[in-house]
């Protein structure tokens, strides 16, 4: 029976240091934020500079999953739930196909609420989870991911993990 237990648990510790392994940590002069990537598939493929305010992230391809950070300014006392209604009502409600998700709470590093959505693109279905997380009462992010409706569905446990990572330098 205690070789059983050895056995097992040298597996265990074999899983954690292989998934600890697969993660990254981004970071980056021009952000004011850090965040892990839960896998070697996550790259940046775009920094933020004077012209562009937010990275980009692919999950080996767009369509597979498109992460884009932007940070929000906001009104003292707005709410999460208030910027989240504000994006629906002036943004993705124009999107070809568009249909409004459920939203629900989140807590990581940072709390704040998701909202996921579905819409149309060159013909194909497509998902939308974002993010909206809380640093201040002025400050907020928003953690926009695409991607191909099945394929975003099934990384979801990568979207919530990224999303909990999330901190504030």
């Amino acid at each position: 029976m205690k070789h059983v237990k050895a056995v097992f648990a040298l597996l265990f510790i074999a899983g954690v240091v292989a998934i600890v392994e697969g993660q990254q940590v981004f970071t980056s002069d021009k952000t004011d934020y850090i965040l892990e990537l839960p896998t070697d598939q996550w790259r940046s493929i775009s920094e933020a500079d004077a012209e562009h305010e937010h990275v980009e992230f692919v999950n080996r391809d767009r369509l597979d999953g498109h992460l884009r950070i932007r940070k929000e300014a906001v009104d003292a006392g707005t709410s999460v739930s208030d910027l989240a209604r504000r994006d629906l009502d002036q943004k993705l409600r124009f999107l070809p196909g568009f249909v409004e998700g459920k939203q629900e709470k989140f807590a990581g590093r940072l709390n704040g609420i998701t909202i996921t959505y579905e819409f149309v693109r060159t013909g194909k279905p497509m998902m939308g989870r974002i993010y909206y997380l809380q640093a201040d009462n002025r400050t907020m992010y928003a953690l926009r991911f695409t991607g191909l409706k099945d394929k975003l569905g099934m990384i979801r446990n990568q979207t919530d993990s990224i999303a909990r990572s999330f901190r504030v330098k």
